[in-house]
């Protein structure tokens, strides 16, 4: 990879409390008393079996849902009742499960789409091409070239994202994500449906990200192996409950973990074991 590019170095990193955080739907409790923290600059990574609340809980942290008791917090700012938008404008941002790329547009513009809370200049500037704008508009530009660089994309800013294979269609994603300069970055599945190959890109590609940029980052993921190498953290999660937070070699060899993942009564690790999970969805809530 390139040398990071400067505009999203963040040196206001804070930490990402979730304390005492249950979320209800009706009778049903898909997260029930959930606490950790993620401290900056490290890779934590939230997982579990089927049905654990991994992705409720990305919900709750990007304001899709709104926890119904307890708080989420990045560093002094409380993150409750906030919605989606206005948590993007503190400096979150989320990578999606399932891609949200525009197929006919070229990889270019999709990333443009991550420059927008960044633009200052307005629609009839703009339209008007008035220099303010179209200064701007070429700083953006540079950004994200500077981005795409950052993840081997250089080459295909002026292809159709359709025409990309999966693994790198997957890294257009995490780049629009970057483009939005965030302070913590969330990866819902990063390396959902990947080959060996494309799964080893992507997780130095995380490494790099944390190493290079300083960015904390949250990824619910159920490649195991890929957890246990670049996490610095897991929390673990079960029917809404947590049962385990620690380093990955704690977890994996915690009872209630080898529990959950494949009975009582096997010696074996999680990262041994095929994840009970759907590899490309979670029951819901």
């Amino acid at each position: 990879m390139t040398t990071a590019p400067e505009v999203t170095l963040r040196e206001d990193v804070e930490v990402l409390t979730v304390a005492n955080v249950t979320v209800e739907f009706g009778a049903i409790k898909a997260l029930s008393d959930v606490s950790f923290t993620v401290r900056p600059g490290t890779v934590h990574a939230v997982i579990g079996p089927n049905g654990a609340g991994k992705s409720t809980m990305f919900n709750v942290l990007s304001g899709v849902y709104r926890a119904s008791a307890g708080t989420v917090s990045l560093g002094s700012t409380e993150l409750n009742g906030l919605r989606p938008h206005k948590i993007a404008q503190l400096g979150v941002a989320r990578a999606f499960q399932n891609i949200a790329l525009s197929g006919t547009q070229t990889v270019a513009e999709n990333l443009m789409l991550g420059r927008h809370r960044l633009t200052h200049a307005g629609f009839l500037a703009s339209g008007l091409r008035l220099p303010a704008a179209t200064r701007e508009q070429r700083v953006h530009r540079e950004r994200v070239r500077e981005i795409a660089e950052f993840l081997e994309l250089g080459a295909k800013l002026d292809l159709p994202v359709g025409v990309l294979s999966y693994g790198d269609q997957k890294r257009v994603e995490v780049a629009r994500a970057l483009c939005t300069e965030p302070r913590l970055l969330l990866l819902d599945e990063p390396v959902a449906g990947m080959n060996a190959e494309e799964t080893e890109r992507m997780a130095q590609a995380v490494l790099e990200i944390r190493d290079e940029l300083g960015i904390s980052i949250v990824l619910v993921e159920h490649d195991m192996g890929m957890v246990m190498s670049i996490a610095d953290r897991v929390t673990v999660l079960d029917f809404g409950r947590l049962i385990a937070d620690g380093t990955p070699d704690e977890t994996q060899h915690d009872p209630e973990v080898i529990r959950a993942y494949l009975g009582a009564g096997d010696d074996s690790t999680p990262a041994d074991a095929v994840d009970r999970d759907h590899p490309h969805e979670e029951s819901s809530p």
